[in-house]
């Protein structure tokens, strides 16, 4: 299937002419973005918790702690842990003649379920390779893999993706006919991520060469 199936929670409430559920559109913002955010309920508490995230086909991973809380919630949930995973990519500020129509051009997308904890050594792996090579694509390759110490204190969560959408909105403002004629300036300010001149480390022996995918680094 080329889109995700709408289901009550993946229809918008408004604006729903701005909902996407086709696989090219949720994968462009899923693999852009450098950070998610994860809703989950810990003691009957709602917790929003930023984090690393990679998708590998139509599984999204989650990285963490092992003594973060979305981590030790799921250990005791043999279902795995209710969540709501947001990534939100702000293209452009809209600023229109009327303060009440201020907008962004932005995209966005969320995907609900329940995330399992990865416990197949392999598949770990995999999927903290993927998410190094989300923050710097061809990172893991040119890095020291996680001991054995380090893989025990980390935690990924994999959500499959199946309830998602992804929310878009492009373009101008959009103001009252009556509000045209006013003297306040309207339109839209681009906002872009650049990537600034690579800085290396205090200690970093100067023969060691600056690799291409950091001198030509961008989110795309």
């Amino acid at each position: 299937m080329e889109s995700y199936t709408r289901t009550a929670r993946t229809t918008p409430t408004r604006y729903r002419e701005r909902a996407r559920y086709d696989r090219e559109t949720v994968h462009g913002i899923l693999d852009e973005a450098l950070t998610c955010h994860v809703g989950y309920v810990n003691g009957g508490r709602q917790v929003v918790l930023p984090t690393l995230h990679a998708r590998l086909g139509e599984i999204l991973y989650l990285h963490g702690s092992t003594g973060s809380g979305p981590m030790l919630t799921v250990a005791g949930s043999p279902d795995g842990l209710p969540v709501c995973v947001t990534v939100t990519l702000v293209d452009g500020v809209v600023l229109a003649r009327s303060a009440m129509h201020h907008s962004l051009e932005y995209r966005s997308v969320v995907a609900m379920g329940n995330a399992r904890l990865v416990t197949d050594p392999d598949e770990k792996l995999r999927a903290l390779a993927a998410v190094v090579d989300h923050v710097a694509p061809g990172r893991s390759a040119d890095s020291r893999p996680p001991n054995a110490r380090e893989l025990a204190a980390t935690a990924v969560l994999a959500l499959d993706l199946v309830e998602v959408s992804a929310k878009v909105r492009t373009g101008g403002p959009v103001d009252d006919a009556d509000d045209l004629a006013l003297p306040y300036w309207a339109g839209v300010i681009p906002l872009t991520v650049h990537a600034g001149t690579p800085v290396p480390a205090d200690d970093l022996d100067p023969s060691v060469p600056l690799p291409s995918y950091v001198s030509d680094y961008r989110r795309a």
